[in-house]
């Protein structure tokens, strides 16, 4: 909704403020110069970047639209199946935990998390090191190598959109004088127009700089900070993952290793002490229920 608003307002302010200066808004409807730029746009993106940043780019700018980002749920639900799989660490054999994290979908612990069970890739990160743990011969400091890499990679992965949208953003305003200087090519094929057509035809090539630059920092560039804020909260997650389970790995009692987690998330959006321990409680309750 905030990229809406902010697109309503950009784009009414500032064909607004021309319209109040006595323009003309028909002026600026130049529909092959929008496909000039535009279909340039998308072919460079097409030919700067894989089939699968393509579509991821589709996907982050949904994200972004949406504010895709985790919410309190998220995060106390974590937090939640951390805890449940730590009590299980401490308490339970090797070969009853691993049956949990072998097959987390018709595992009871993650079934109770459906906000984890339905992101694919943190569940797999939070089985793999829970592995990890339960094989044991693993140092902490070993495993937090391998985290911070591992979700460098990630975040290196998930910034592919970003840093793509960013490429063709700060190319518009280059492919805007292009279509600007096609403009100009055909009018200079009328100077023996009249000075009103001849105007015409300089105005409608000066509105190609104008809609690179335009679309460039007002429309493209914000979106993909947007996306770069959507994708680094989401990477967020993995952060708690590791700062929990290393904690664990350290001697610390799950309760006391989920305020490491918590502690990880930004201070607007983390939830209570209190919160976390009445969702961990009441989510125990339900998974004694179901065993």
């Amino acid at each position: 909704m905030g990229i809406v608003i902010g697109l309503v307002v950009t784009f009414g302010c500032v064909l607004g403020g021309f319209m109040a200066m006595g323009g003309h808004i028909d002026v600026l409807i130049q529909p092959w110069e929008f496909v000039i730029i535009a279909g340039a746009a998308l072919g460079i993106f097409l030919v700067g970047n894989p089939m699968t940043t393509v579509k991821d780019a589709g996907k982050a700018i949904l994200e972004a639209f949406k504010h895709a980002v985790p919410s309190e749920n998220d995060y106390l639900e974590t937090l939640g199946v951390l805890h449940s799989l730590m009590r299980e660490l401490k308490t339970k054999s090797r070969s009853e935990v691993e049956g949990h994290i072998d097959n987390p979908d018709e595992s009871p612990i993650f079934q109770a998390y459906p906000l984890v069970l339905k992101n694919k890739d943190l569940t797999h990160f939070i089985c793999d090191y829970c592995r990890l743990i339960i094989i044991g011969n693993a140092r902490s400091h070993e495993i937090e190598a391998l985290m911070d890499e591992e979700i460098h990679t990630i975040r290196h992965d998930k910034l592919k959109s970003y840093h793509a949208l960013v490429s063709v953003g700060d190319g518009l305003p280059a492919i805007g004088i292009v279509a600007a200087v096609l403009g100009v090519i055909k009018a200079m094929g009328a100077l023996d127009q009249s000075p009103e057509v001849l105007g015409a035809l300089i105005g409608a090539a000066l509105v190609g700089t104008f809609l690179g630059i335009f679309l460039s920092y007002g429309v493209v560039g914000p979106i993909a900070a947007k996306v770069k804020v959507v994708r680094d909260k989401r990477n967020r997650l993995y952060i708690i993952v590791k700062q929990t389970l290393l904690a664990y790995m350290n001697g610390a009692l799950p309760q006391v290793a989920l305020e490491f987690g918590r502690k990880t998330i930004s201070s607007y959006d983390r939830p209570t002490i209190d919160a976390v321990e009445q969702h961990t409680l009441s989510s125990g309750h339900g998974e004694a229920k179901a065993a």
